[in-house]
């Protein structure tokens, strides 16, 4: 065996080894249950199996996000400072690998986009332009 082969050798695997202390897609993806339920935030993971029943949101919401990336979900909800100094207690560790993006969006088989309870958002402004058409026809 060469040396140049061997080098390249080792630095392949020198890739694909996961460094201690570090936490995988595939291993998050495993974490998705109420028993164990693992959350990625801003490359870091947290268990947050424990804080289930204590989140003021509900745990259906931390359920929807377990086992995948949920920053943005964390901070679209504009978590108070409190909120963030409990997450050391949770840390895991750190992510390693690539992470895959979801799309937030769903669309109705009619074609026009739900709110997350299912609401057709479109039937919001239809309502409201009737109820003016209304009130300008019958009262004004």
């Amino acid at each position: 065996m060469t040396e140049a082969s061997s080098s390249s050798n080792s630095i392949q695997n020198e890739k694909s080894i996961q460094p201690e202390g570090t936490y995988s897609l595939e291993q998050l993806k495993e974490h998705n249950t109420r028993e164990s339920l693992w959350m990625l935030l801003h490359d870091k993971v947290y268990d947050i199996t424990a804080f289930m029943d204590e989140h003021p949101g509900g745990d259906e919401v931390l359920i929807e996000e377990a086992g995948r990336d949920a920053t943005e979900a964390f901070e679209d909800v504009g978590h108070s400072d409190e909120a963030r100094d409990m997450l050391p207690k949770m840390l895991l560790g750190e992510f390693y690998g690539e992470k895959k993006t979801k799309s937030k969006k769903s669309i109705s088989s009619t074609g026009g986009t739900t709110s997350s309870s299912g609401f057709p958002i479109w039937v919001v402004p239809v309502a409201l332009i009737a109820a003016f058409l209304a009130w300008r026809v019958f009262l004004a």
